[in-house]
């Protein structure tokens, strides 16, 4: 990986970070209990709680990339950066503009 690329991708990764907590922050506000005395019917109540699993679900894999994201950004100046941790050829470039959070190649990641 070339100095350029890894200041291109050092970018990527602190905007994406600053998304994420944007979103976590925002999808807090949304996520709450579901209180047992409203009386909003019983399919509406289970539409709710449904929904609110749907969030929560939601908010913890935002939660989870927001850490290796992290993670990424505090190892990107690291000379293995960029190397698969698996088979320790070079993640593809691509990957890692897609995902900057990748630790393994794609061929890697579809043998898990």
């Amino acid at each position: 990986m070339t100095d350029t690329e890894r200041k291109v991708l050092k970018e990527k990764i602190i905007a994406a970070i600053a998304e994420m907590e944007e979103k976590i922050k925002n999808r807090a506000a949304t996520i709450k209990p579901i209180s047992p005395e409203n009386a909003i019917g019983r399919v509406s109540r289970m539409d709710a709680i449904n929904n609110k699993g749907v969030a929560d679900a939601a908010m913890r894999q935002a939660e989870r990339k927001l850490v290796s994201l992290r993670i990424a950004l505090s190892k990107i100046d690291s000379p293995a950066f960029g190397n698969c941790g698996r088979c320790k050829n070079a993640i593809q470039p691509a990957r890692l503009m897609y995902m900057p959070e990748s630790a393994m190649c794609v061929r890697c990641a579809g043998r898990s």
